[in-house]
């Protein structure tokens, strides 16, 4: 089982549960299963449900990883980053909505 500094972490372009799970000394399905459930804040999960198949797709983000390896993030501090952030996505979406309309009326 390789083990990976913070260093190396932050240098993957992409972090799979393979790597998560070799740096935190836990098995590949323990990272999946902990990111379904919302026991394992290290990332976001999405649930492809299509007629024929299901699969699951994980964004592991390297500083939340190395933070809750180090215990320095909690769930509510997630939960808390999680809500700013979709407060400021909202925002974007409705100064691109303005700017959208502007655009239509000038084009008339």
């Amino acid at each position: 089982m390789p083990k990976y500094s913070d260093e190396e972490i932050r240098d993957f372009k992409k972090i799979t549960c393979k790597i998560a799970a070799d740096y935190l000394g836990i098995s590949p399905m323990a990272v999946s299963i902990g990111m379904r459930n919302d026991l394992l804040p290290i990332g976001f999960v999405i649930h492809n449900e299509e007629r024929y198949s299901e699969s699951w797709s994980y964004q592991i983000i390297a500083e939340r990883l190395i933070a809750y390896k180090h215990g320095k993030i909690t769930q509510i501090q997630v939960e808390n980053i999680e809500k700013n952030l979709n407060t400021i996505i909202n925002q974007f979406e409705e100064m691109k909505k303005d700017l959208l309309f502007i655009l239509s009326k000038n084009a008339e």
